[in-house]
């Protein structure tokens, strides 16, 4: 079985909220903290495409600690990095892993920099109900946003749509940044028409609301939470099938379903990290370790995003109509 990834044997999770520190502590706040592995107050940032899984694992992560009381902040990845280098909170979740400049910076300061895979997220592309192209090459992809091609019919000749219009959450999102670093290679966006709305629900709205618009989101903003299968994305937009071949066709094309993200056959694949900088391993270490134990990797599994950490078991199954 192809595998882009490394998925380990036993559900073994380490989830990392937020820091004891608040938001308005002071540095070196560590000196002040009272909070423990399960109990306290903390606040923690996260980049606001994974809202939907963090706030899951928060729920659950409250219920079976009830003396802890965790404060997401939801933000660009920019920012949330910003707010954890300068101590003013000890956890963050966000789609890369600390650079070494950062992690010696950390330890420079006293810190102890704790970076711990959670999961994997299939970034996805969206079009509207109106727009009946459901295929797309990452050829096309880095074409469109390098600003090589600007209309539909270059994608498609057959295409009745006009101008491509891409639409991401924020300017500096995970999002826009993993486009550059892993799609462009380094080089920015040059899309004529390229929009930056709010947030990810806003990224769908637009896509809603316009024909010729193209989203670009993390998945668990799509799943149909009335789909206890996790194979059903919401009915209001189309979700493209993206190929690693130059042409894209029905046959070599994949959906950012968990099955293709364990196979490795769709191609947009990004990890989701916790980055705790908790020296005194406080409540935001005990929700990162949470995150990584077996109750914290069903969350994510359940989210419809792949857990870094599991015993995953593929069934064939026959469907009779």
């Amino acid at each position: 079985m192809k595998r882009l990834f490394n998925v380990t044997v036993g559900l073994t999770l380490i989830i990392g909220l937020l820091s004891a520190c608040s938001d308005s502590k002071p540095k070196h706040s560590k000196y002040t903290r009272t909070d423990t592995y399960s109990a306290g107050e903390i606040f923690f940032a996260a980049d606001e495409s994974f809202s939907p899984i963090i706030n899951e694992e928060v729920t659950v992560f409250q219920a079976t600690y009830p003396k802890a009381l965790l404060h997401p902040i939801y933000t660009d990845e920019f920012d949330a990095m910003e707010r954890l280098m300068n101590d003013s909170i000890c956890l963050v979740f966000a789609s890369r892993d600390y650079t070494e400049k950062e992690r010696k910076a950390l330890k420079a300061l006293g810190g102890s920099p704790m970076s711990t895979p959670i999961g994997y997220d299939g970034l996805s592309l969206i079009v509207n109900r109106a727009n009946a192209d459901t295929c797309i090459s990452i050829k096309d992809v880095r074409r469109i946003l390098s600003g090589e091609v600007a209309k539909w019919k270059d994608i498609n000749p057959n295409s009745k749509q006009g101008d491509i219009e891409v639409v991401f959450d924020n300017k500096n999102s995970s999002t826009v940044r993993w486009c550059v670093d892993s799609i462009l290679g380094g080089k920015p966006i040059n899309s004529p028409n390229i929009y930056a709305v709010k947030t990810s629900a806003d990224v769908v709205t637009y896509v809603e609301q316009h024909a010729n618009s193209i989203g670009i989101v993390g998945s668990n903003w799509l799943n149909d939470k009335r789909d206890t299968t996790n194979v059903t994305f919401k009915k209001n937009i189309r979700v493209m099938s993206v190929s690693k071949n130059d042409t894209a066709t029905a046959m070599n094309s994949w959906k950012p379903y968990q099955y293709y993200l364990y196979t490795g056959d769709y191609p947009l694949i990004r990890t989701i990290y916790a980055l705790c900088n908790d020296p005194i391993h406080g409540l935001p270490w005990g929700f990162t370790q949470f995150i990584s134990s077996p109750r914290g990797q069903l969350v994510i599994f359940r989210s419809s995003l792949l857990p870094y950490r599991g015993d995953l078991t593929v069934r064939d199954v026959n469907v009779r109509k």
